[in-house]
């Protein structure tokens, strides 16, 4: 059933076995999905009325897996903990001095930096507590002594890793503000990420779901609230690392996303290294692409 809707999907869009998986995250990341997919054999790729790609079962990333997983990409460089996402500058282009902003799955508070006018507040369950102004209280049980307390909620690419999105996305409504502003960011399709073979990134226990323009456009509705715009992003320097790996590699995924076949591990092999060569000479593209997410702007009614 689609987490956002609760309807049938449309159509299975491909079987993808657990096993495969977790081979696939130890040689690649050194990190253990298993305890995170416990006894599960395999899991469906279905596509909802929405469009929305989503896995089941849904199984999260424990505490374990996501630090194991974001270490190493920092160790490599593809990631860091200062960047500066391109849905970060819309986002605080939006944000008034003295606002309040919850920002949700906050991860080390990297939107704070960009929002020096107002007050901060930071949700993360894999906090350890050593961020001044972040908790790792879940936004469930924040919710419960802070309803209708922001001017601002914000999850920036958090709702792909959760089970429940309309859940965690009603939550975000009810810590709002009547009117107050509602900004998430996800990963979407099709895009360069749902093009490149095997792409863990995009794999469970990390991402859950991909999304569109109509199926955010519903979550919202059903949670209540107006959509006052949906926007693909730009490309940022680290992002950028995707684009060039879809376009390096020579095989691009269309409905058939994961395979164990040694042509695809070789394919995914030359797309990151032609695709780190690219990253690094020529960084962002300078051509028109449909970019790296989607970024949607709502209130809640009032």
């Amino acid at each position: 059933m689609c987490p956002v809707t609760g309807e049938p999907a449309v159509r299975l869009v491909q079987w993808v076995e657990a096993d495969l998986l977790v081979a696939l995250w130890r040689v690649a990341f050194k990190v253990d999905a298993k305890p995170s997919f416990g006894s599960l054999e395999r899991f469906g790729l279905w596509q909802s009325p929405t469009g929305l790609y989503f896995f089941e079962p849904a199984r999260e990333g424990d505490r374990e897996f996501y630090r194991g997983f974001y270490r190493r990409l920092i160790e490599r460089k593809m990631w860091s903990r200062d960047a500066v996402r391109d849905e970060f500058q819309r986002a605080a282009a939006r944000i008034r001095p003295g606002d309040r902003v919850l920002d949700v799955g906050c991860g080390d508070a990297a939107f704070r930096g960009m929002i020096p006018q107002a007050r901060y507040v930071g949700l993360d369950p894999s906090s350890t507590g050593g961020i001044e102004g972040v908790s790792d209280q879940a936004l469930s049980d924040h919710v419960r002594d802070h309803a209708g307390s922001y001017d601002a909620v914000c999850a920036f690419q958090v709702l792909e890793h959760v089970a429940a999105p309309r859940q965690l996305f009603a939550d975000m409504v009810r810590a709002a503000k009547p009117g107050g502003l509602l900004i998430v960011s996800v990963p979407y399709v099709p895009s360069a990420m749902t093009r490149i073979p095997n792409f863990l990134v995009n794999a469970p226990p990390h991402h859950l779901t991909w999304w569109t323009k109509p199926a955010l456009a519903v979550l919202a509705t059903r949670c209540g609230a107006a959509v006052e715009s949906i926007e693909t992003t730009a490309w940022d320097p680290y992002d950028a690392l995707i684009y060039w790996i879809a376009r390096c590699s020579p095989i691009r995924c269309r409905d058939t996303h994961f395979r164990g076949a040694w042509s695809w591990h070789a394919a995914a092999l030359v797309g990151f290294l032609l695709g780190r060569l690219m990253h690094a000479v020529r960084s962002c593209p300078t051509a028109a692409d449909d970019g790296g997410s989607l970024v949607m702007v709502a209130r809640r009614a009032v």
